[in-house]
């Protein structure tokens, strides 16, 4: 079973509704629960499963950035294979893009980790949500219902 977990910190600079539309914005089925920091900060935070990576998996082809995307989970993916992590930009998410800052950003980015129970459920996953591709398009889709 995949289990898919966002988070993103607020800053006492930012304002913490659009925080959190912009983590709506890309993962609109993620129910979000906000833990104070501080007087000034917080955190909003969530958990899904593989359906709620729906519009992640839709905004990766639109913008046609399935070979960034699936090199981002490759970076992110742990020594057993069970569980990758990457970060989008906080910023751009507030517009309902996608990208992929090569570190945290300065005010912070969103982070996602996605966890499987097998490799090849962890393989399945990557072939639904970033397909190999040949000249930028998918040699194959898989349908979300066989990850």
């Amino acid at each position: 079973m995949i289990k898919v977990t966002v988070s993103a910190n607020v800053n006492p600079t930012e304002d913490r509704e659009k925080v959190c539309e912009a983590i709506n914005n890309i993962f609109p089925d993620i129910e979000l629960v906000e833990e104070k920091l501080s007087e000034c900060s917080s955190t909003f935070s969530g958990e899904g499963d593989k359906f709620a990576l729906t519009s992640l998996h839709n905004l990766i082809r639109e913008e046609e950035i399935i070979d960034t995307s699936r090199t981002r989970l490759n970076v992110g993916l742990s020594e057993d294979g069970l569980s990758t992590s990457f970060i989008i930009s906080k910023q751009v998410a507030t517009v309902g893009r996608l990208n992929y800052p090569a570190k945290e950003e300065p005010l912070g980015s969103i982070n996602i980790e996605v966890v499987a129970d097998s490799e090849k459920e962890m393989e399945r996953f990557f072939d639904w949500l970033t397909p190999p591709t040949e000249n930028g398009i998918p040699d194959f889709e898989i349908n979300i219902d066989s990850v």
